[in-house]
């Protein structure tokens, strides 16, 4: 079974489109956790840049799309139909960065599963380049 996926396959998995789909590459993933990389938050005209840069607060989106993409993998493995979800909450959000769009390198991003059950999800997730922490916290989410 293959652990990578590249932007088309990733896009698939998401109800976004364009360049809203902001994960590029997913390097790895098993039961418990997945991890990507992307450039994507250095592109001239990103879709949540808001006056002439990408704010740090978005490193949750990035964090919210590795999760979705990694439940997307797992219900497909089970044979299921992807299942939408809301954002329920965010906690120990920590922002190490005011800006995205000024890191001169690829963005990883992982998500670690941390409880699961029909209606909710909970995730770990983190966001470094190799100069460093960008931004982790904890995320819940409701599933449709």
């Amino acid at each position: 079974m293959a652990t990578t996926l590249d932007s088309a396959e990733i896009c698939a998995l998401l109800p976004h489109a364009g360049h809203m789909c902001l994960l590029e590459h997913v390097e790895d993933w098993n039961e418990e956790r997945l991890r990507a990389v992307t450039d994507s938050h250095r592109l001239p005209h990103h879709p949540l840049a808001r006056e002439g840069g990408v704010s740090g607060v978005h490193a949750l989106e990035y964090g919210a799309q590795a999760m979705a993409v990694h439940a997307a993998l797992l219900a497909r493995r089970a044979g299921e139909p992807p299942r939408g979800g809301h954002l329920a909450s965010a906690r120990r959000l920590q922002l190490h960065r005011e800006r995205l769009d000024d890191l001169d390198e690829p963005l990883y991003i992982e998500a670690e599963r941390q409880f699961a059950q029909a209606e909710s999800l909970v995730y770990g997730f983190r966001l470094w380049t190799s100069q460093g922490p960008v931004a982790s916290g904890i995320a819940s989410v409701f599933m449709r």
